[in-house]
């Protein structure tokens, strides 16, 4: 069956990083600490095929541990012990998820591969394992459903199956996984109504 994969990173911040693009003397760099990826079926009745979730040792660029702020942690649910006792070195996390994709094409809302591979690649000191040309913006895929771009700039991934109005289980915005699902409900939902076809996957 044909799939995409619908992912989702958490990188850390301080309270105002984004509004200070990560610029202040105190801001960490904006290295990922959560993966979370969802494989979508492109064919039938375009099932939710399984799940992908990995923490990851967040450091700096003399490779010591990034302790993680008490509001990354309040934002993301991603605490200190789920970083010590289930997180993996950035390398390890990356080729897992690249054999959970099977080699489909990744999706994110906007472009957080440039946090998940382009920053913090560069900052870990390694090579970049997945290419650009495996990542992709799903904010094409809900502009070729119709979504009016000015609703698109105020939506945030988290609350994209709320906007169409899918039925879902209790998700937690800021959680990669359950951020990433929210986004997989979406485009499930409007291939399911017919407002996007499949084969735009392919096409963009």
């Amino acid at each position: 069956m044909k799939t995409a994969i619908i992912f989702d990173c958490e990188f850390l911040c301080l309270e105002g990083s984004q509004r200070r693009f990560w610029c202040a003397a105190h801001d960490p760099d904006p290295v990922i600490a959560q993966i979370g990826a969802a494989k979508l079926g492109l064919e039938g009745d375009f099932p939710l095929l399984g799940t992908h979730k990995a923490y990851i040792r967040p450091v700096d660029r003399f490779g010591q541990r990034y302790a993680l702020d008490p509001f990354f942690t309040k934002l993301t649910g991603v605490t200190e012990e789920d970083v010590e006792t289930k997180g993996v070195e950035l390398g390890a996390a990356l080729a897992e998820i690249d054999r959970f994709s099977g080699g489909a094409r990744f999706w994110s809302w906007g472009k957080d591969e440039l946090n998940m591979i382009a920053i913090s690649c560069y900052v870990a000191g390694i090579q970049p394992s997945i290419p650009a040309t495996r990542f992709d913006n799903a904010v094409k895929l809900l502009i070729a459903a119709g979504m009016p771009i000015e609703d698109l700039a105020r939506t945030p991934s988290n609350k994209l199956a709320d906007y169409y109005g899918v039925e879902h289980p209790p998700l937690h915005g800021h959680d990669a996984l359950d951020d990433a699902v929210s986004l997989a409900y979406t485009l499930q939902h409007l291939m399911l109504t017919g407002k996007l076809r499949p084969d735009v996957f392919e096409r963009l």
